[in-house]
């Protein structure tokens, strides 16, 4: 599966999606200047799960929020996955067999990084099988929850396409990314890709 750069027109505000793109925030949830929270807000085409708790995440409780959330839509969607909830993506994939069109894991951290968050501690034996639908990994230069270098073993692994950007940080509000043109220009081309090949 080859990526392709995006039609800078072609991502989500008016333009209607065949699989619709579930966020999937990572801890303490998405507040209201992170880039998944800009999306939901102007594009319909996309929901977010809701585990019971954002602050104290349980990795069998977000696995079942994520499994309603699936189920919930008429069509399969496209995950769209920041930090902690990366590592949800795989471990439920290894669990569940709900099917999914694809995955865009953006930010994956590491747990053996010293900044990993201890009340996280559930999701840290990442499973290391290849994802059972095409998936992408789009890291930061200088993300201090992981390196370039773990997401490239995640990519091997997980069987992801990897996308490394300039320094943004965690690529979440902290990174000032507003809308975040260019991960929805991603997420355009990426879903194009699924299309095009008949998933």
């Amino acid at each position: 599966m080859r990526f392709r750069p995006a039609d800078t027109h072609a991502h989500g505000n008016g333009t209607a999606m065949t699989f619709p793109a579930l966020l999937l925030p990572g801890i303490g949830g998405s507040g209201p200047d992170h880039w998944q929270s800009h999306w939901a807000r102007t594009d319909p085409d996309m929901t977010r799960f809701a585990p019971s708790d954002w602050e104290r995440p349980e990795l069998a409780d977000w696995c079942e929020a994520l499994d309603r959330a699936v189920k919930s839509l008429d069509r399969p969607p496209i995950l769209v996955a920041h930090s902690l909830a990366c590592l949800l993506v795989a471990h439920w994939a290894a669990a569940r067999g709900t099917p999914v069109a694809g995955a865009m894991l953006v930010a994956v951290p590491d747990p053996s990084g010293l900044a990993f968050p201890d009340e996280a501690r559930s999701f840290a034996q990442v499973p290391e099988q290849p994802l059972p639908f095409p998936s992408l990994i789009v890291a930061s230069a200088n993300d201090p929850y992981g390196t370039v270098d773990h997401n490239k073993r995640r990519a091997g692994q997980w069987g992801s396409r990897l996308i490394a950007l300039g320094p943004l940080g965690h690529i979440n509000a902290g990174s000032n990314l507003s809308d975040w043109p260019e991960g929805r220009d991603i997420l355009a081309s990426f879903r194009a890709e699924i299309e095009g090949n008949g998933a």
